[in-house]
């Protein structure tokens, strides 16, 4: 276990490096961490998260743009940020007091798993309402499991310490889940072959980066043909399965060109482009302007804020 109050960045938060080396992290098994210092996260450019982080604001406010969205959270309000969103400019005030948990994308995986549910109308919901009202039980709830689940993790190693965490966190994900329901407003369904062929295909491409351009490459992670994958997207999802994959290869490029650290060629070579041409072609393909053209856009629409 570590307990040097030090996040191991490869394992919990890709690209949260300027907040890491203000440790923001009080203490961290690789799996999950406690944040208690949320100063200044994405105030040096945007940064991609690799983890899930749950935010409860107990005093005070906050404010932070979410995948370019604005987003606000108040006393009452828990903010649910999921992996490989981006995090920019986040701002709170003098009096802001709250508490942060992280997990791992493996983890939350594994403890869905142990749960015996895949919540995806949860899920599908937080991705466009990332921010919820608890009320004032189910904050008190929220404390008590965050501050017992610390504790378990802080203090010292037992022979049952991981079963016990782990068992603590799936009665905390119950609860929580049971706090949503009446934000989804949703019966239990079963899911038909092809939502979920469409939602472990969606799940690919997020959880993968660089992300491959081809059909081909997901078909074949996800054991079907890439015109049976094609049909399954055009049924479900209502657009193409290339489509969709532009959709999140065109945002991962916008976001690197908003940082003024990485030039156009690390960029390309980043995202696995074969060459600057063809990734001149495709971006003035799905954005209308060279890569040089965007970022000097977006760098005049940053001057006028």
């Amino acid at each position: 276990m570590d307990n040097n109050f030090e996040i191991r960045k490869d394992e919990l938060v890709g690209n949260l490096e300027m907040a890491c080396s203000q440790r923001m992290v009080a203490c961290s098994d690789g799996r999950i961490a406690f944040i208690e210092n949320l100063q200044n996260v994405g105030t040096q450019g945007p940064v991609r998260l690799d983890a899930f982080i749950a935010v409860i604001c107990l005093k005070g406010k906050a404010s932070l743009y979410i995948n370019g969205n604005l987003y606000e959270i108040y006393p009452g309000q828990v903010m649910i940020c999921h992996p490989n969103i981006i995090l920019e400019k986040s701002m709170n005030s003098m009096d802001f007091e709250f508490r942060c948990i992280a997990l791992s994308k493996e983890y939350m995986q594994q403890m869905v798993l142990i749960g015996g549910t895949t919540p995806w109308d949860a899920i599908n919901f937080l991705e466009k309402s990332p921010v919820v009202s608890l009320n004032p039980e189910e904050v008190k709830v929220f404390c008590l499991y965050y501050d017992l689940i610390r504790s378990k993790l802080a203090g010292p190693s037992g022979k049952y310490q991981k079963e016990l965490i782990d068992a603590l966190l799936v009665a905390f994900l119950y609860e929580f889940r049971n706090s949503l329901e009446h934000f989804i407003n949703s019966k239990p369904r079963n899911y038909t072959a092809g939502e979920r062929v469409f939602h472990d295909f969606v799940k690919e491409i997020t959880n993968t980066y660089p992300k491959p351009r081809s059909v081909a490459y997901y078909a074949d992670k996800l054991c079907i043909t890439s015109k049976y994958l094609s049909y399954i997207c055009r049924e479900v999802g209502g657009c193409t399965a290339s489509d969709l994959i532009n959709r999140y290869v065109v945002k991962d490029i916008q976001i690197l060109l908003k940082r003024p650290d990485k030039n156009i060629k690390e960029i390309c070579n980043e995202l696995a482009f074969p060459n600057l041409s063809f990734f001149g072609k495709y971006v003035k393909a799905h954005l209308g302007v060279s890569p040089k053209a965007y970022r000097e856009k977006m760098q005049k629409e940053k001057d006028c804020d």
